[in-house]
């Protein structure tokens, strides 16, 4: 039986093209390559549906493979440069098509299929791009896009006659209704909604990155999992503190902390959990107790005790609730950049 490896993210696009492929007998693996900046897979409430399912429903198999340190390294240096915000859309295409070729020859398979669309995503999805694209990862023409094959130069696998051309498609642009329409000719039901899933493509969340790497260009995964919660602050070049907006993001702050992060909580009240790291002064202990406070019930009172929690140990710091001014200063969000400068210039 021909076989073919798939990139797959779990959406609409990913899971038609391994069905359209199915359905002229292929045995298909899929491969998901996961990141520090897409959902998690481990924590559902981060995606918006199941992202293998439809795995299950119709027997693929779906095998997993960490980009990590490779990923994070042409997230800060892309050869073909960001998108609107931290996307290195064809840096990313690239690496994944790479590393699929390594599995295709592990696994004897004869070319590899993504769901990608013509003319769906404005940095990556171009008809000039594919071509660069496969070039760059040493896989030109072994690359079938089922769903806008109609619309692409034939393939090495068409060529040879393993894939019948007229069972493809002709999908071009962004709107989804072809999509859906197929879905439904294959009772795909369940898929998760567009745009999502890469945090990289938001904005919010692409400006606190900027930040993280411009003060620290080899952050620990700890520190780039903590981007995903929480209120972020910059108290210095080399001290973050994050402070939690409900009690899901507190619990996620108190599992990420190890023995030697100095956690801040009001007790008595409805209180966020705040993590301070980095280089740690008393004036930061301080910063990052007022910012709790703050966030926390008693921020009306003029004086608050805060406790300290680093692993065993146990302290207690009484601050004024941070002021308007102070969270205007340390606050990590999109300014103008007048006020981002000053922000800076003025950090301890």
């Amino acid at each position: 039986m021909l076989k073919a490896v798939a990139l797959y993210s779990g959406g609409l696009d990913s899971t038609l093209a391994i069905l359209v492929m199915q359905r002229q007998g292929l045995d298909v693996t899929a491969i998901t390559f996961l990141n520090h900046f897409g959902c998690d897979i481990s924590d559902k409430s981060s995606c918006s549906k199941d992202p293998f399912a439809a795995s299950v429903k119709f027997g693929f198999q779906v095998k997993l493979a960490h980009l990590s340190d490779k990923f994070l390294e042409i997230v800060k240096n892309p050869k073909y440069g960001h998108g609107k915000n931290m996307n290195p859309c064809i840096d990313c295409r690239i690496l994944m098509l790479k590393e699929a070729k390594e599995f295709m020859n592990l696994t004897g398979a004869d070319f590899i299929i993504t769901g990608e669309v013509l003319g769906q995503r404005p940095m990556s999805q171009r008809k000039n791009c594919f071509p660069m694209i496969d070039k760059a990862a040493d896989v030109k023409g072994l690359v079938l896009r089922p769903l806008s094959a109609k619309y692409l130069p034939v393939t090495i696998p068409e060529e040879k006659g393993l894939v019948n051309r007229d069972m493809l498609y002709g999908f071009n642009g962004r709107s989804r209704k072809p999509q859906m329409t197929l879905a439904n000719a294959f009772d795909l039901t369940e898929y998760p909604a567009p745009a999502g899933g890469c945090l990289l493509t938001e904005p919010i969340y692409s400006f606190k990155l900027k930040d993280l790497l411009h003060y620290n260009n080899h952050p620990e995964y700890k520190d780039i999992n903590l981007l995903r919660i929480g209120r972020h602050f910059r108290f210095s070049h080399e001290c973050k503190i994050v402070v939690g907006r409900h009690n899901e993001e507190n619990e996620l702050i108190n599992a990420m902390a190890d023995s030697e992060d100095y956690l801040f909580r009001v007790e008595g009240v409805g209180s966020p959990l705040a993590i301070i790291r980095g280089k740690i002064t008393d004036t930061a202990l301080e910063v990052a107790a007022s910012l709790c406070a703050r966030y926390s019930d008693a921020k009306k009172l003029p004086e608050v005790t805060v406790m300290l929690l680093q692993g065993d140990k146990k302290y207690y710091l009484k601050v004024q609730p941070a002021s308007n001014e102070m969270i205007e200063l340390y606050r990590i969000e999109k300014k103008t950049e007048k006020s981002v400068n000053r922000v800076r210039l003025t950090c301890p």
